[in-house]
């Protein structure tokens, strides 16, 4: 692998692309600057070597030239507290202000240009574009695996600009070894715990791991399209009717591949989606009409939690509720919980980005689990075999 620790930096212009999409409010505050914390090893190596750095960034969707609720401007103050240092801003990614800023940049300097999504050519992957931001720099650095998967002119077109010095960050490094030890160093018993709205989102990814894990967990909203289709009631939740035959499927290939299958055998429901509902708790498959399963139930809490306690490799992709609601957390917080003791235990777990990355940080153990992913979609089409663009362009 490409890595900058096969670089020294000194007196050289990094260009570095990472992924500071982060939220924020309506006062323009950062409300998780995980992404940005998580680039700093990166960035803190080019300027120790004695490089500047030139960050490039997208930040939310744009519709079509720049908007002020998307600049990045935003994140400077923050970014510049982070590093202990000023960061300079570009008001534009290319054109005079970016070439002069990037030219005039002393070693140790860092340089923050303007939204990339301002221009439609970057998620084009428009190759005069790419040629554009690449005359900024003299060395290439990918950092931002949560764009992996996008074949945008920053992530993928630029590389071939620079045929012999394109490499990856630490974080971009630190995923692919860690959904690699995932996929082909899983110490047994592996589980995978699928939560989450649909089940289409994760079809391709729990039949890849059918053939890997010994427990395969399904819990969240699409749980209840497995309940729908093997002909239990349902109430008005959350369901893929079009998906009842690829529910049954699974099941049976699960069964056919030995895999312990576990799905909820009850679930907190709830008269209303709304935090001031009237709740209770119905077995899987006897849920009235006119209630909504919000979360799984005790029962269900005690047996996912002692297979996910007993487990030495675990996969987490998708909360089992509503957990940004008070009443609806306590699946998801158990869950947590169960991959927290297995960790403890000195079982490897792997968080897989998106709401699952949120709900550890909501209830503070980030740090209790093994490893917890900043790119959601580029995880999940890593793990389905899919070959990611911002991978390829470093590897090839």
């Amino acid at each position: 692998m490409k890595t900058i620790d096969q670089i020294k930096f000194s007196g050289k212009k990094a260009l570095v692309r990472v992924d500071f999409n982060v939220p924020l409010d309506k006062d323009y505050n950062i409300t998780d600057d995980n992404r940005m914390t998580a680039a700093l090893p990166t960035i803190n190596k080019i300027l120790k070597d004695g490089g500047a750095v030139i960050l490039m960034s997208h930040l939310g969707r744009p519709k079509g030239g720049p908007e002020e609720q998307f600049s990045l401007k935003h994140i400077v103050p923050h970014l510049s507290d982070l590093l202990g240092q000023q960061v300079q801003f570009a008001n534009d990614c290319i054109g005079a202000e970016a070439v002069d800023k990037a030219k005039a940049l002393g070693n140790g300097e860092v340089l923050l240009l303007e939204n990339l999504r301002f221009y439609k050519e970057e998620e084009k992957g428009d190759k005069d574009f790419a040629e554009k931001l690449s005359k900024l720099g003299d060395i290439y650095v990918n950092d931002a695996f949560g764009t992996a998967h996008r074949a945008h002119a920053s992530t993928a077109v630029i590389a071939q600009f620079f045929p012999n010095a394109k490499h990856f960050g630490y974080l971009m490094a630190g995923e692919l070894a860690n959904a690699e030890k995932i996929l082909n160093g899983a110490a047994k018993p592996f589980t995978a715990i699928m939560g989450g709205s649909k089940v289409s989102d994760k079809i391709e990814l729990i039949e890849k791991l059918l053939d890997k894990v010994d427990n395969l967990i399904i819990g969240g909203g699409m749980a209840y399209t497995f309940a729908k289709a093997d002909g239990g009631t349902i109430g008005t939740s959350l369901v893929e009717a079009d998906k009842l035959d690829l529910a049954l499927s699974l099941v049976k290939k699960a069964k056919e591949k030995g895999v312990n299958l576990l799905l909820p055998v009850d679930n907190v429901i709830a008269d209303a989606f709304s935090n001031d509902a009237k709740t209770d708790v119905a077995k899987t498959g006897k849920i009235p009409d006119n209630w909504m399963g919000l979360d799984i139930g005790p029962e269900t809490v005690k047996l996912f939690s002692k297979v996910v306690e007993e487990s030495k490799t675990i996969l987490w992709n998708g909360p089992m509720g509503v957990f940004e609601m008070e009443k609806f957390l306590v699946g998801t917080k158990a869950i947590a919980d169960a991959v927290a003791k297995a960790t403890d235990n000195g079982a490897f777990s792997l968080i897989g980005g998106g709401d699952s990355a949120a709900a550890v940080a909501k209830f503070g153990m980030t740090d209790d689990v093994s490893y917890v992913s900043t790119g959601g979609g580029a995880l999940l089409e890593y793990m389905e075999g899919k070959e990611l663009p911002g991978v390829k362009a470093i590897n090839d």
